[in-house]
Formats: structure tokens, C-alpha cells, sequence
């Protein structure tokens, strides 16, 4: 049983970020000008024993392993920027491969388009994922490095592979089917390849992969998961969406379980308020002892299931931001590290409420609470479409 955590090669910076968004930018520049959006409200965050660290500095990569190490997370999985060829952020992860002394290590291809609303969904695109002919042989080769180097990840002895988006492939089962022959024939063992959930529901099967992994909190912008406790001094401009963090824990923990391959996955937290100021999604309500407690549950789960096969991926080791991070803050501490390996149980309500009890709602919660019935409303209404698709091309 093995835990792994999702970490993000920034903190650095490169011409394009310094092009696009100012001379010297880094996520750090985003978390340093966030603002609260509620009274209570956790921002800006500031890091911990760690500071605002350099990923160019090799020291802060051996402390940052030592960290991880201490507090029961085995390996990290670090994001792969490419794009048909041409490579973002690649000098931490250069560094990481280049030191065996250094934690346990393996790839998310993040290969969605980089566009200025963070997200891979705006028009503005900065850096396309276009899918040239052949680029899985590209792709390879600027894999091959990694996937033989000592300390590089395997499940079943072969080497982990994740695909952050899958489902944006052309053709994801033949994508699949030759990255696993040109593994075979570089000699590597094969491949295992995870598809992150970043779709709700998705089935690693039909395109060919071993097996999806829980990207939380995608999945859970649902009316049930609003939350609906009272908050003060809500911001006038705030329209973003207010979600609990006590509901998103339950949600998975207590998902039924998948006629595949699909390894549980945590959240310290999220909060993308650095990114989206007054429009962020914010999940109130994380605690270490939350976290715990969801940590040691989805661990048993997965021991239950897969023994010492099982893996435990966490969202994330350093997504400053989006509030999703392990590594020390000025507020916390150690404490949601420390919360790793503690772990209690899911409280068995997820109701939240206020210190008084109140269950006034703000316009925030009550614009949450229209965005997830508006969002459940167009799956329903797509799943609609796709049936009469099927029953038409059945009587045809």
C-alpha cells in the first residue's frame, strides 16, 4: 500500500509565464494576492518552514522528500508539461529524475491547453494541445528517460503513467495501445496507465487504460454538497461557489465501489481564490482532523481491496493555488502532514452548521445551490439526448 501525492513543478520562473502573466511570475505571485471573500475566511495562505521556495533550488527538493517521507507519502506524482513536442516547467522535474536519492517519482501527462483562466476552458488559449500525427512517438521519447530511472514508480512492474485528461485524447485507445508497445520495445516493462477522474464516472476500460484515479473535488460541485451553514462578511462582488469540505470527505468515503480499477483519492482542501478572486470555488470547512480521518478510510479501503497493490493518491503536495496542499503553513503547521498517518472517522453527518446554529443562507450559497442544480440539470438533459441517439441508430 502505497500513497502518492500530485505535485506541481512551478515556484519557478520561465520566459513564457514572465510573457504571458509579468517578469518573474510564479504561483507564488498569485497566492501573495489573494484576499478573504468571507470573515474567517483562510487568505492569503503562507507557506511554512518552506517559504516561498525556488523548485530551481536542489535543496528545497531534498526537504521537501525528507517531509514527505517523514509523514508516510511514498512517492509523488509530478505533472508532465507537453505539448507536441515543445516542454513547460520541465527543470524540477529534469532535477527530480537526475537524484535516485530523491522520493520515489512518477508522470501526469497534463495534457490539456494551457489558457489564462487556469482552467483549460477558456478560448484564450496560450499553449494548444493540438495531437500532431505521431506524437505519441514524440511523447515517448521524452518519456523514456524517466521511466527508466531507478527510483522512478512501478505498479506490477511496470512503470505509472497518468493521463490527466483522457478523455481529451483524439483516439485514446490507440494512444494507449502504442505507448504500451514502444514500452515494450524500449524494454521498460510495460506501462501502467492511470486516467485521472477529471470527468465524473469515467471508465479507464473502453480507452485502454489499467485504471482511473479520484481527482477530488471534481465531482462533487452538487446541490448536497453546497454548504449551507451561515457565513458573515461575505464579500459584495463574490460569485463564486461555497461548497463543504465535511460533504466532499463523505461523498467519496462513502462511494460505492467500480467494475474496474479505481484508486481512492484525498484533499487536504480547495480553495482556488489566488486564481479566481471574487469567482472561486472555496470548500469551507477543512480540518486536519477531516482530513484524517478521510485518509485513513480511503487507505483501509484500498488495503481491503488491492492489499499491497493498493495506491492512495492525494490532491495535492504543493497546489498552493487552489488550497490544496500538504506541505507547512503559517496557520496549520505540520498538522494536515501529521494527519497522514493519524486518521480517525468520517463523522457520521455531514450536516454543517454555524456556531449558533443558523441556517440563513447568503446570495453565495444560494448561487452555489442554482450552479449545481443548473450543472445536474444539463447532465440530465444529455444523458436524455444520448439515449434517443442509441434508440434512433437502433431502429435504423
Amino acid at each position: 500500500m502505497r500513497t502518492i501525492a500530485f505535485y506541481l513543478p512551478q515556484f519557478h520562473p520561465i520566459p513564457e509565464n514572465d510573457q504571458w502573466w509579468g517578469e518573474g511570475f510564479t504561483e507564488w505571485t498569485n497566492v501573495r494576492r489573494a484576499r478573504p471573500q468571507f470573515d474567517g475566511h483562510d487568505q492569503p495562505r503562507e507557506p511554512g518552514e518552506l517559504g516561498h521556495y525556488s523548485l530551481t533550488d536542489h535543496d528545497v527538493l531534498r526537504r521537501q522528500s525528507d517531509l514527505a517521507r517523514a509523514h508516510g507519502v511514498d512517492a509523488f506524482c509530478l505533472y508532465f508539461y507537453w505539448f507536441d513536442g515543445r516542454r513547460l516547467l520541465e527543470r524540477p522535474v529534469e532535477a527530480w529524475r537526475s537524484d535516485p536519492e530523491l522520493l520515489p517519482y512518477c508522470l501526469s501527462w497534463a495534457n490539456e491547453s494551457w489558457t489564462r483562466r487556469w482552467d483549460g476552458k477558456s478560448r484564450d488559449v496560450l499553449m494548444p494541445q493540438s495531437y500532431q500525427a505521431g506524437f505519441e512517438e514524440r511523447l515517448f521519447a521524452d518519456l523514456l528517460p524517466h521511466l527508466r530511472a531507478p527510483h522512478y514508480l512501478r505498479q506490477h512492474g511496470a512503470p505509472v503513467l497518468v493521463v490527466h485528461r483522457a478523455d481529451q485524447l483524439p483516439d485514446p485507445l490507440g494512444t494507449t495501445s502504442l505507448l504500451r508497445r514502444l514500452a515494450e520495445d524500449a524494454g521498460v516493462g510495460g506501462l501502467h496507465l492511470v486516467a485521472a477522474e477529471t470527468k465524473p464516472g469515467l471508465d479507464p476500460r473502453p480507452m485502454g487504460f489499467d485504471a482511473v484515479v479520484e481527482f477530488p473535488p471534481v465531482g462533487s460541485n452538487t446541490i448536497r454538497n453546497v454548504h449551507t451553514a451561515a457565513l458573515d462578511g461575505v464579500a459584495r462582488d463574490f460569485r463564486g461557489r461555497l461548497m463543504s469540505y465535511e460533504k466532499l470527505a463523505r461523498t467519496f468515503a462513502t462511494r460505492s465501489g467500480a467494475p474496474f480499477v479505481r484508486y481512492r483519492g484525498v484533499t487536504p482542501g480547495w480553495d482556488n481564490t489566488p486564481r479566481r478572486q471574487e469567482r472561486a470555488t472555496i470548500y469551507v470547512g477543512s480540518t486536519p482532523e477531516l482530513f484524517g480521518a478521510w485518509a485513513s478510510r480511503a487507505r483501509k479501503a484500498e488495503e481491503a481491496q488491492r492489499g499491497r497493490d493498493g495506491l492512495l493518491f492525494v490532491n495535492a503536495w504543493n497546489e498552493w493555488a487552489e488550497g490544496a496542499y500538504l506541505e507547512p503553513d503559517t496557520r496549520r503547521g505540520l498538522a494536515y502532514l501529521e494527519a497522514m498517518t493519524a486518521g480517525s472517522s468520517v463523522p457520521s453527518s455531514a450536516r454543517s452548521r454555524s456556531a449558533s446554529g443558523r441556517r440563513t443562507w447568503t446570495r453565495p450559497q444560494l448561487y452555489s445551490v442554482m450552479l449545481a442544480a443548473l450543472g445536474s440539470a444539463l447532465k440530465s438533459a444529455r444523458s436524455v439526448v444520448r439515449h434517443v441517439e442509441r434508440l434512433r441508430r437502433g431502429s435504423a
